[in-house]
Formats: C-alpha cells, structure tokens, sequence
C-alpha cells in the first residue's frame, strides 16, 4: 500500500488521483474514437465529459454520505480526502449526461452506447488507485495471491483478498467485451444496458469477497452495493427489453445485400 505517489513544492499527490485521473482521460480518449465511428462531435464529447466529471464526483460523495449518515455526514461531503462510492459516481454521470443531450440534442441512447466501455475502462484504472490506497480490501483468505496490507491497515497485515484487483481486471474484460459489441450492436442503448447487466453481477459477486465498512445494511442483510447491483440488474433488464423494440439500428445498405 503506498497512497502517496510524490510531494510537490509541499502539495501532497496521491495514487488515487493520478490512476482516477489517468482513467478519465483514456476515457475520453476512447469514448471520442468510438463517437467519432457513428457520427458524434468530439467537440461535443470532450465538453460532454466536463459535466460527467462533475457529476461523477458529486454522485460519489454524495452516495458515500447517505451511507454513512451520521458521522459528521455534511462535514464529509466537502472534505478532500471523504470516501466516495462507484455507483453514486454512476448515477451522477448518467445523470450529467441526460442533461447534456438535452441541452446539446445528441442522441441520448447512442451517446450512453459510446460512453460505456469508458466506464468499464476507467472504473479499472480506479481500481488500482483503491489497491494504493488500502480502501474496497477483501475478506482473510490462505491463496496463493494474497496481499498484506501495513499492521497499521484495518486488516492488521492478515492475508486478504486483493479484491481491487480482481475488480480491476474483470473491469478490463468487461472494456474488451463492450468495445467489441459496440461495433456489433443491434440497437441504440445496447451496449449501455449490456453494462448495467453486466457490471451489476460483477459487483454483487466482489461483495461476497469485500470487507471494508460499506455502511448501513439494506433490510438488514444486504450491503449497499448489493441492494443498488440488484436494482441496476433491473434497469438493465427492462432497458434493453424497451429499447431493443424501439431503437433498432438500420444496417447499412451494403449489409443488406
């Protein structure tokens, strides 16, 4: 665990910036290639990713807040190093999103198609800034792969999962698998609710390995991220039932010969 990456001139910069950082911008990068293939301004996704951004960290923190209510919750939300929680940063990019293409008329099924291998991709650089840092740490265990965080660490230097990692990597499969049905997809909205699906099953199995406080329970045995998995797996569901009706993609005249 080495949360800190350098001190510069005083200002202390940490791994979990940079790895955050460093996902959104190959993000970006990403999401501008793939907007670029069906038509999209990268102008308009560049500015687009401004909004999710801000989106993303407020819906982060402020999920963390809801889930540890109470413990000076208001204080938290505005302090630099509070915790933040995935799938709030989630519901605060859609949500920036949504707006967005209000504002700007972009199709809204074809940009969220564009945009999520990006969140597989950069959730995974995310990752590996939690494995820094020492946070989302996983249940003791005897494999061969194990970690050992520092005596100081919640865990107290017992062999741990290395739960960061495997969400890493099954985040880096998940990238692959979507870029590949993006260039495959039948209907707008498919690779977006293919996400949904696919990261909700992800993360209701890592949370049998976790052991971090994750804060209050749901009915008094789920976690919070087993609770929202649950309700994405939903969404999902009637997602791609809805619009693979109502938003078929055309093939191109080429492909129907």
């Amino acid at each position: 665990m080495h949360p800190v990456a350098f001190d510069l001139s005083g200002v202390t910069v940490h791994w979990y910036g940079i790895l955050l950082a460093t996902g959104f911008m190959v993000g970006l990068w990403t999401a501008g290639r793939r907007g670029m293939r069906i038509g999209l301004n990268p102008e308009d996704i560049s500015n687009l990713m401004l909004w999710m951004f801000i989106g993303g960290i407020a819906g982060a923190k402020i999920l963390y807040v809801i889930n540890h209510w109470g413990d000076d919750s208001f204080k938290n939300l505005f302090m630099q190093r509070s915790g933040m929680v995935f799938h709030g940063a989630l519901f605060g990019t859609a949500l920036a999103v949504w707006l967005f293409t209000l504002k700007t008329k972009m199709p809204l099924w074809a940009t969220f198609d564009t945009l999520a291998p990006s969140f597989a991709l950069g959730h995974a650089f995310g990752r590996i800034g939690c494995f820094m840092t020492g946070c989302c740490y996983g249940k003791p265990c005897d494999l061969p792969w194990a970690v050992q965080f520092p005596e100081t660490h919640d865990t107290q230097s017992a062999h741990v999962h290395p739960t960061q990692i495997y969400e890493s990597v099954l985040n880096l499969a998940l990238y692959g698998a979507l870029a590949w049905l993006f260039r495959n997809r039948k209907f707008n909205g498919q690779v977006f609710a293919t996400y949904l699906l696919a990261y909700a099953v992800l993360r209701l199995a890592m949370e049998f390995f976790r052991a971090d406080s994750r804060g209050s329970l749901w009915f008094g045995t789920l976690t919070s991220g087993q609770g929202i998995s649950i309700l994405l797996l939903i969404a999902g569901g009637a997602m791609w039932y809805l619009l693979s009706t109502r938003e078929k993609i055309e093939p191109e005249p080429s492909e129907k010969q």
